[in-house]
């Protein structure tokens, strides 16, 4: 949650996840945490903040411009993948602190309300930007006159005043942090505008789909393995360049080639985003993992393979805005009946995929439980009603399986002693 919060002001996951370390990765060694799975958290609650409401990152507006619709369209299209993307989190979390028998820390804070009371006005312009968005304004517009109220409420509290001074030095670091974003989207504009003149772009399209359409004659396979390896071509580019660029890039190679198999502008457009960012997390550059384990100490790789754990559903839950017409329930477009339907299914989903990464269910699972969660995640995900079915019996089996031996052993669930010894060492 503080991830959450941090990055919505932040729009970096490496600035956040940096930031929350410094503070929070003491709480979690003494509470048992490896170094490794402390900077795995960290990664994901930095990458979770670009991929939430109601900021998202710099390419959400670029979106908007795209399919000509309102930023508050997007936000709405974001919202549910981002409750399905913490559910993830939020079960791997609590699998791993009982697996590992993670223990209670006492922190003295404050009262949150007390905090809340006192600073919560910083907020303000962060909604402001919000509301003057929905309002119509331009989004240029919006964060100036939300600048403009974060600087007027400041006045109001002689604590933390900004003077014309520190006004003038807040301005110019903004304008300084904001040339890399020009420089880059500048150069993206370059590269765009040569791939659409020269044609590449729609020849680079057809490619990805002939590549599909040589494994196999069916359209759904097609489609499937196209957003697949239109998803690798994504995590590639975003290996080389920030976020923004990736984005308009892919948008311009590889989105026609989705579009050309039937899907919508904005079940195309949200997949590229989510696959742009969670570049930052992929190995074998993953920003936000290296950060992370700098704060930690613990080994860069490692600290990669725990975050991929904890970000799993973010890399799935995507091929289901595609793969299927349905998916696009999950973009909040369809029916209230479709919308809960779809997602209902992909949370069943990502708690299947929960049980296979954390292995923990009511008590450790094992491999014959995992090995039904695989198929489960995968059907549940295609959102069609067949599939939807077949996940649901395989979950289930998956459950009953884990029950009817836990209730077989009989035994208490003890947590192992190289658990108490790993943490021990930690300690």
């Amino acid at each position: 949650m503080a991830g959450f919060l941090l990055g919505t002001v932040s729009g970096s996951g490496t600035a956040t996840a940096v930031s929350l370390g410094s503070v929070t990765w003491p709480i979690l060694r003494r509470a048992g945490y490896t170094r490794e799975q402390g900077g795995g958290v960290l990664a994901a609650a930095g990458i979770g903040a670009i991929l939430s409401p109601p900021t998202l990152g710099a390419a959400a507006f670029i979106i908007a411009e795209y399919l000509q619709t309102s930023y508050l369209t997007v936000l709405v299209y974001a919202t549910i993948p981002t409750l399905l993307y913490y559910l993830g989190i939020i079960l791997a979390i609590e699998m791993d602190a009982r697996r590992h028998g993670a223990r209670p820390v006492e922190v003295q804070t404050p009262p949150a309300g007390r905090l809340l009371l006192r600073f919560g006005y910083h907020f303000l312009s962060l909604a402001g930007i919000i509301v003057f968005m929905a309002l119509g304004m331009s989004a240029l517009r919006a964060v100036v006159y939300a600048t403009a109220l974060a600087w007027a409420l400041s006045v109001l509290d002689p604590a933390h005043r900004i003077g014309p001074r520190r006004l003038v030095e807040a301005l110019a670091a903004g304008a300084r942090g904001a040339l890399a974003v020009a420089a880059t989207c500048a150069a993206a504009g370059v590269i765009v505008a040569m791939v659409t003149l020269t044609g590449l772009g729609l020849n680079l399209a057809g490619i990805i789909v002939d590549a599909a359409g040589a494994l196999t004659d069916d359209r759904t396979l097609v489609l499937l393995m196209t957003a697949v390896f239109a998803g690798g071509a994504i995590t590639l580019l975003g290996l080389a360049v920030p976020v923004t660029a990736s984005f308009i890039i892919a948008a311009v190679i590889i989105g026609p080639a989705l579009k050309s198999l039937g899907v919508a502008d904005p079940a195309v457009y949200m997949f590229i985003f989510y696959y742009a960012v969670l570049s930052e997390v992929s190995p074998p550059t993953a920003l936000a993992a290296v950060a992370a384990a700098a704060i930690t100490g613990g080994n860069a790789l490692g600290t990669m393979m725990q975050t991929l754990r904890y970000a799993l559903p973010a890399f799935l839950v995507p091929l289901a805005f595609v793969i299927t017409d349905n998916g696009e329930a999950l973009l909040a477009q369809g029916s209230v009946a479709e919308i809960v339907a779809a997602t209902s299914s992909s949370a069943l989903a990502v708690v299947a995929l929960a049980i296979v990464t954390g292995g923990w269910l009511h008590g450790p699972v094992r491999w014959p439980e995992r090995a039904l969660c695989v198929p489960a995640a995968l059907l549940l995900l295609y959102l069609e009603p067949a599939a939807v079915a077949a996940g649901a019996c395989c979950l289930t089996a998956a459950v009953g399986l884990h029950l009817l031996r836990r209730s077989r052993v009989g035994a208490p669930l003890v947590i192992s002693q190289d658990v108490h010894s790993r943490s021990e060492e930690s300690r």
